[in-house]
């Protein structure tokens, strides 16, 4: 499908879910679930353009130190939750200061134990999505999405932990895989110009050319990233929702209700 990224100063990988097709023909309706990156030092005009979205929940899904080093500009009106989407096996995906010092050290750890960043990738989308913590977390995320509409949800750069949120609500509302796997890989596009300065950030940091590469993987949205995971999830439970229904609680009304709020 054509994706319509939503034109916002300052947010280059925001979007809004509506028009995402069903595999039965149905479409989410727009306007009521938005994806982004980080939403820190929002100029005027950025925040009027959100207050057009209609927004009544802003969940973050960042942990505390991404929170106090680049807090979120407060709308009037919006309910702002704190659901941090991590397990302890998953550092490299953060943003903070005091994790970037540790990048050159996180990077050998990886070479060492997964060999290459794509491995190292797709087990921390396995262990958020299995870890008791994040089980919770998610439960969570779903109720408020359950139970409200108008919500966004966000990380750092609105690919990894923003992602795999995204592939779970998009696998409840049944849209067509190949969908949720292009509404993961559009984020690369989006994200052009950040990886363009990390790359050179990285390259004056005399990391080496191949930590260097492994810390720019990881930085990517790469097909292979949740390709792999939708595998891991349909060979292990069948389907998104064998999952949900296994490890988060959901049962089918939870599933029917959904539905019926967000699509047409």
């Amino acid at each position: 499908m054509a994706f319509e990224k939503l034109s916002i100063k300052q947010l280059p990988n925001i979007r809004d879910l509506g028009g995402f097709e069903t595999t039965d023909g149905k479409r989410i309706v727009y306007g009521k679930l938005f994806r982004s990156g980080k939403l820190y030092k929002l100029k005027s005009d950025t925040k009027e353009s959100l207050k057009r979205l209609n927004l009544n929940y802003v969940i973050d899904l960042r942990i505390e130190t991404e929170r106090q080093e680049k807090p979120d500009t407060i709308l009037d009106g919006v309910t702002y939750l704190n659901y941090s989407l991590l397990c302890t096996a998953t550092p490299a995906i953060t943003a903070d200061k005091s994790m970037r010092l540790l990048m050159k050290k996180e990077s050998k750890r990886i070479k060492k134990e997964f060999g290459t960043a794509d491995n190292y990738m797709v087990e921390m989308y396995k262990r958020i999505l299995l870890n008791e913590d994040s089980k919770e977390t998610l439960k969570k995320i779903l109720s408020i999405i359950h139970d409200n509409e108008g919500v966004l949800w966000h990380c750092n750069g609105g690919k990894d932990r923003a992602g795999l949120v995204a592939m779970l609500i998009e696998g409840l509302l049944g849209i067509k895989e190949e969908t949720i796997i292009e509404d993961y890989v559009i984020s690369h596009k989006y994200q052009r110009k950040k990886l363009f300065w990390s790359n050179f950030g990285l390259s004056i940091a005399f990391l080496g050319t191949e930590f260097r590469k492994i810390i720019l993987n990881m930085l990517s949205a790469k097909p292979i990233y949740i390709t792999e995971t939708l595998k891991f999830i349909n060979e292990t439970y069948g389907s998104i929702e064998n999952y949900a229904k296994a490890e988060l609680g959901i049962d089918d009304k939870f599933i029917e209700d959904l539905k019926n709020k967000y699509l047409e």
